[in-house]
C-alpha cells in the first residue's frame, strides 16, 4: 500500500477522475475525504468506498466559497487529525467563443477552476506546515493550460492559471516539507465529454499518439504516483496525461 494511513481530500470526487482517485487511494490505504458540491453521488462515492473496507468521509463543499473551503479542511482535520494529501480534481467547463461568452460563463469557470485551487490550497497549507512530515498538493490543470482550445477562454485561461500556482507554491512551500506538483490530463472519458459531438471526438482520436480517449483511472494513477513517497523528489512538475496528444 502506497498511502497507508495517509488523509487524503479529493475535491470533485463524485464523479469521473475524482471518484476514480478516491477509491484507489482507499484501496492504497488512504483515509479518504470526498469532497464535492453534488452531496448524493459524493455520499455514493463515500458508501463505496466504506463497503469495500476503506476509511472514507463526505464533505459538501463548494471550492469557489473561501469560507466553504475553509470548513472543508476543519472538518478533514477534525475527522482524522492531519491532512496530509490534497488532490485539487474539481473543475467545470462553460465552453463559448470569445465575442459570445458572457461574463457569467467567465466568472463562473475561473471561480470554481482557479480560485477553488487557490482557496483549498491556502487552508491545507496551512495546516501542513504545523506538521512534521508536511504534505502533497496536486492541482489539475489540463491539456488546454498548455495549447489552448478554440472556443475555451474561460478554461484555458483557468488551467494555465494552475500551472502558475503550481510552480509558485512549489517554490513558496518546498522548503516547508510541502510537494506541489500538476497533473495536465489530455481528453478524457468523463461527463465533461458527453456533449461533444462524434465527430470532434473522432477529430481528438486521430490527433492522439495512441489513437483513444484517456480513462479516468490513468489519471488517477498519476495522482498516486506523485502522493506517494516514490516521488518525493518531484516539486513544481506537470505531468500531461495524454496520450502524446501534444507531441
Amino acid at each position: 500500500m502506497k498511502l497507508k494511513d495517509k488523509v487524503a481530500i479529493i475535491t470533485g470526487a463524485a464523479r469521473g477522475i475524482g471518484e476514480k482517485t478516491a477509491k484507489l487511494f482507499a484501496e492504497h490505504g488512504a483515509k479518504v475525504v470526498v469532497a464535492d458540491y453534488d452531496e448524493i453521488p459524493g455520499r455514493e462515492t463515500r458508501d463505496e468506498i466504506q463497503s469495500e473496507g476503506g476509511e472514507a468521509c463526505f464533505v459538501k463543499v463548494d471550492v469557489s466559497d473561501f469560507e466553504d473551503a475553509q470548513n472543508l479542511i476543519d472538518v478533514a482535520q477534525e475527522e482524522y487529525g492531519s491532512i496530509d494529501i490534497l488532490i485539487n480534481n474539481a473543475g467545470i467547463t462553460a465552453d463559448g467563443f470569445l465575442t459570445k461568452m458572457s461574463e457569467e460563463d467567465w466568472d463562473r469557470v475561473i471561480d470554481v477552476n482557479l480560485k477553488g485551487t487557490f482557496n483549498c490550497s491556502k487552508f491545507a497549507a496551512q495546516k501542513m506546515m504545523e506538521q512534521e512530515d508536511g504534505g502533497v498538493i496536486i492541482n489539475a490543470s489540463s491539456v488546454v493550460g498548455l495549447h489552448g482550445n478554440i472556443g475555451q477562454t474561460n478554461y484555458a485561461a483557468s488551467k494555465f492559471g494552475v500551472k502558475g500556482l503550481t510552480k509558485t507554491w512549489a517554490k513558496e512551500l518546498g522548503g516547508r516539507g510541502i510537494r506541489v506538483n500538476c497533473v495536465a490530463p489530455g481528453y478524457t472519458n468523463t461527463r465533461m465529454m458527453d456533449d461533444v459531438p462524434e465527430k470532434v471526438l473522432d477529430s481528438i482520436r486521430d490527433k492522439n499518439s495512441l489513437g483513444r480517449l484517456g480513462e479516468s483511472e490513468e489519471i488517477a494513477h498519476a495522482y498516486l504516483y506523485l502522493s506517494s513517497e516514490e516521488a518525493a523528489y518531484v516539486n513544481g512538475a506537470i505531468l500531461p496525461v495524454d496520450g502524446g496528444q501534444i507531441l
